[in-house]
């Protein structure tokens, strides 16, 4: 089991955001490491209607815990009426690929008789990731049998001409004291190209005891194979990171006791921590992540303790 030392909350939106686009919130936080050493979190930043856009946080490097700059602007704004994205976005994940900067997200929609549609879009940037193109205004995974509501795409890698992608799909709804909640899986994925057909589609983890959505799953190569965080909620009320590893990143076993990473006593992160993304930044492992109410006060930082030895 990782331990892990808090820094807080490194980004509070509502004290230190610019308003108007980002009023609060800062959805899964997802850090970069930009040419000049320093860290960029993008991050979904919500305004006073909870529309959710993308935005950035610049971060030293070598004091991840001190913000240099903020956006002024979305660097993803949302999608033209009718379409997928109309009604916000949260970050999916952001890696290099062919034609640049790849910058995947996931678009929601509001429809009549459910809750919402959330499918993944597609945007690149060729300018070190200041300002972001949608490569389509239609989805780069779409509704399909299996993922009728949802198909959100949360890690992506580019590995010898071919896109391996992990992904929430859901199917249907858990209600809950009188109020519909999504149900998904976390399924895996290869293409050719983006907007092909898959190579590959299978389960990679389904819910289990009272859980009924397992999502956001982030994975990271290691030496000895892969490691994934994710976030899984249970008929409860519980919404929590576990943890899987696999030694191909497509056949999991669940090690949710690895995670490490506590509640806090009081505070921003002390009923629910939610959505971490990991930055390997020199010798150091650190986490960005989001706490209550899934990130509405923005998002925090811990960082691995065997970093320091």
């Amino acid at each position: 089991m990782t331990a892990w030392t808090k820094h807080g909350l490194v980004f509070d939106t509502q004290r230190q955001g610019v308003g108007g686009w980002m009023r609060h919130s800062a959805l899964t936080p997802t850090p970069w490491r930009r040419d000049d050493g320093s860290i960029r979190v993008y991050a979904s930043f919500r305004d006073n209607e909870g529309v959710g856009r993308i935005g950035y946080v610049d971060l030293r490097g070598d004091a991840p815990g001190e913000v240099l700059g903020v956006g002024q602007a979305p660097v993803l704004d949302i999608g033209r009426g009718g379409c997928f994205d109309d009604n916000g976005m949260i970050l999916g994940d952001i890696v290099d690929g062919p034609g640049g900067l790849h910058l995947f997200y996931v678009g929601f929609q509001r429809v009549a008789r459910a809750k919402f549609l959330a499918f993944s879009g597609l945007a690149l940037s060729t300018d070190g990731g200041d300002t972001f193109r949608r490569a389509a205004e239609t989805p780069v995974l779409d509704r399909a049998p299996g993922r009728s509501s949802i198909a959100a795409i949360h890690s992506a890698a580019y590995e010898d001409g071919t896109w391996r992608l992990w992904y929430a799909a859901g199917d249907g709804w858990e209600r809950i004291g009188g109020q519909p909640f999504p149900r998904y899986h976390i399924r895996y994925m290869e293409k050719a190209d983006l907007y092909g057909p898959p190579l590959r589609d299978q389960v990679c983890l389904l819910p289990q005891g009272d859980e009924y959505r397992i999502g956001r799953p982030r994975v990271y190569r290691e030496a000895g194979g892969y490691t994934m965080y994710f976030t899984r909620g249970d008929t409860k009320g519980g919404y929590f990171p576990g943890c899987a590893t696999s030694d191909d990143g497509i056949h999991w076993q669940r090690r949710d006791e690895l995670f490490g990473l506590r509640l806090s006593a009081q505070g921003w992160d002390s009923r629910t921590i939610c959505y971490p993304a990991l930055l390997r930044h020199g010798a150091r492992t650190l986490m960005f992540y989001n706490g209550n109410d899934m990130g509405v006060d923005g998002f925090g930082l811990a960082e691995a303790v065997h970093a320091h030895g």
